[in-house]
């Protein structure tokens, strides 16, 4: 069996094989990014710029990059959950199996099948190690870049895991996907913090998913009533894309929503301790930025729920030890109860 065919066997969605030479316009894009600071408070991006900017200075040997992509498409709206103010948002890729964890055998299991055909060596990447993945997927024909930056695909939309095979092998080249954005511009249109402030341009330091998950410290008080109810990501700019018709919801049953993360209850959340976040994300995602970081971002949702009565909810969190978290929950608890002093006025 090819190992292409292996692919798809395995459930992959998508895949394409693409020159690693090819992508000297993203570098440039890449390094323009950081000269503008767009990168926050990543600091690894800028370190590891060279090596983003060319697979070859990653590993040398690297002549051809194998894309493969996962869809996981969600089985509703995605944002149906912002228009319940008293339960948390959780973006789509993470209310599941880590991917991480899906993909990584799967790759290697194909890796080995192209090793075995081309009798070059090989190596295995799942957004673990600094690789300009979704440029390479366009470049594979996987999809393109769309105006948010993120990937776009004719038959899933915007909901597709990248995975990539390095290879010492000259494999043959797929065409690369064109760019099918026209004139549309919803997903600039709808980013609730203005994180996107020209097409195909990012401003990590104003995306809800950057301050969510990559930002550690106290998120600006300007852009935390934006944040709404999202407490892990953001998924807008995905979810408004009109080539999300086409999308169908993910067919592996490791990517289907785990109930327990679709809506839980921003009251719940509020009372996790270490154990408890690391026994209901176990396996996720989410367990990646650690309980006080969670929690912060918690604390902001309730803040901005407009629900006084979730009050005792936060309350406890101002004499939390973490003072990242201290500092939010004082925050919210100082919004509820204004909106609670104005109500009993009004009454």
């Amino acid at each position: 069996m090819s190992w292409r065919a292996r692919a798809r066997d395995l459930g992959f969605s998508a895949v394409g094989v693409a020159p690693v030479d090819r992508l000297a316009d993203a570098a440039r894009q890449l390094r323009a990014f950081v000269d503008l600071g767009r990168h926050g408070s990543m600091a690894w991006m800028e370190e590891t710029l060279e090596r983003r900017a060319d697979p070859r200075v990653l590993w040398p040997e690297a002549r051809s990059a194998v894309v493969l992509a996962l869809n996981y498409g969600p089985d509703g709206d995605p944002l149906d959950n912002l228009a319940r103010p008293t339960v948390g948002n959780i973006s789509v890729y993470a209310r599941h199996r880590d991917y991480h964890d899906v993909l990584k055998g799967r790759l290697k299991e194909v890796a080995g099948l192209i090793a075995r055909d081309t009798g070059a060596d090989v190596k295995v990447f799942v957004d673990t190690a600094p690789l300009m993945e979704k440029p390479l997927a366009a470049l594979a024909g996987v999809g393109w870049q769309g105006k948010h930056t993120n990937l776009v695909s004719r038959d899933f939309g915007s909901w597709l895991f990248l995975g990539v095979i390095l290879s010492a092998a000259d494999l043959p080249s797929d065409e690369p996907a064109a760019d099918r954005c026209g004139a549309c511009r919803r997903c600039l249109d709808a980013c609730p913090t203005g994180a996107l402030p020209a097409p195909y341009q990012m401003d990590a330091r104003r995306c809800i998913s950057y301050l969510t998950i990559e930002h550690a410290g106290p998120i600006p008080e300007d852009l935390r009533p934006l944040i709404g109810n999202r407490i892990y990501g953001c998924d807008d700019c995905l979810a408004v894309c009109p080539w999300n018709k086409f999308a169908s919801e993910a067919a592996e049953m490791k990517l289907r929503p785990r109930p327990e993360l679709t809506a839980p209850s921003l009251a719940a959340l509020a009372e996790l301790d270490d154990a408890a976040f690391r026994a209901l994300f176990a396996g996720s995602p989410v367990k990646r930025i650690g309980r006080n970081r969670f929690v912060r971002n918690v604390a902001i949702a309730i803040g901005n729920s407009g629900d006084p009565a979730l009050i005792p909810a936060v309350k406890p969190l101002v004499d939390d030890p973490d003072p990242v978290v201290s500092e939010a929950a004082q925050w919210a608890l100082d919004r509820l109860s204004l909106l609670e002093a104005s109500e009993g006025r009004l009454r």
